[in-house]
């Protein structure tokens, strides 16, 4: 059960565990006292909750196991496609609502959630519709369902989503797919662009830009997170996650099918001034993720200085 656990799955995720963590990471050093407790109640409901304290060294302060607890709950909607009491697909169920929350009893996988396919194409070929529902609605979705009196399942629930999804949103490649002759319904976010080296196609290569690592690998996280960068303050304070997602689209273009990616499927050498640019925006965007999910928090949670409203 363990080994099933840490696995990862064959198809790229968003950011891998350690970039998720550190978005969580990022996001916990700016939540008071009463708002960590409160996310604490929450998560100790996940049925992960056992296994994460289980990879938490004995002698670990409470203070230090919540906040590890807090960063490895941001991966448990990648951990799960792993894990065979789950099942689905990538695959968008006929007649699913956007404003679908079925909670941790439906034991579903939901990877369609991970992402936007706005695509975009260099040679012509005309655009696809855009898929719903998107990580765009489920972010508003859970957003707005974790600052009403739903129970605290529910809430429980809602929180791990957002914990992942506003750290997926921020990743460029979960917010478009490129079109073109050769893939009229788009490459999948760079999961069909192939580039040298061992991440194999462009979107793993992103993905693990800032290091390697599973859920385990928790203080990586830390150390990372330590490091990034202030965050863009004129960014913010921009709550909408539809922004969030656009500024993704944007910057995929700008800066990520760039030279040496080309505008076909490759292989690709992104070697050099190419990796180096990568990690400079990867560490921006988490620490703008990670500033974003702190501001969303506090909003849906409601705290004061001794409870919370939510």
């Amino acid at each position: 059960m363990a080994v099933l656990f840490l696995l990862v799955c064959a198809k790229a995720l968003a950011w891998n565990s350690v970039g998720h963590m550190t978005v969580a990471y990022a996001a916990y050093q700016q939540l008071t006292p009463t708002e960590r407790a409160r996310v604490a109640v929450l998560l100790k409901l996940n049925p992960y909750y056992s296994k994460w304290l289980a990879l938490i060294p004995a002698g670990t302060s409470a203070a230090d196991q919540d906040m590890y607890v807090f960063m490895m709950a941001a991966t448990w909607p990648d951990e799960i496609r792993a894990d065979k009491a789950y099942s689905g697909n990538d695959n968008i169920p006929k007649g699913e609502l956007p404003t679908l929350n079925d909670g941790y009893g439906a034991k579903r996988r939901h990877e369609y959630w991970h992402f936007v396919d706005t695509p975009f194409s260099v040679d012509g070929t005309k655009l696809p519709p855009v898929p719903v529902p998107s990580i765009v609605q489920k972010i508003t979705v859970f957003r707005a369902a974790l600052a009403t009196g739903e129970p605290d399942q529910l809430k429980s629930y809602d929180l791990v989503w957002l914990l992942h999804l506003v750290g997926d949103v921020h990743q460029p490649l979960h917010c478009t797919t490129r079109v073109s002759q050769a893939k009229p319904h788009g490459d999948a976010g760079g999961n069909l662009v192939l580039v040298q080296g061992r991440s194999q196609n462009l979107h793993t290569f992103w993905d693990d830009i800032l290091g390697v690592g599973f859920t385990q690998n928790f203080m990586k996280a830390v150390e990372v997170g330590q490091a990034l960068p202030a965050p863009d303050p004129s960014l913010v304070g921009d709550a909408q996650e539809s922004d969030w997602a656009a500024e993704s689209f944007s910057l995929a273009k700008s800066s990520v099918y760039v030279a040496p990616v080309g505008a076909g499927l490759g292989p690709y050498d992104v070697s050099g001034k190419y990796t180096t640019d990568a990690q400079q925006l990867a560490e921006a965007r988490i620490a703008l993720a990670g500033a974003r999910l702190a501001n969303l928090l506090k909003t849906a949670l409601n705290c004061g200085d001794q409870s919370c409203a939510n």
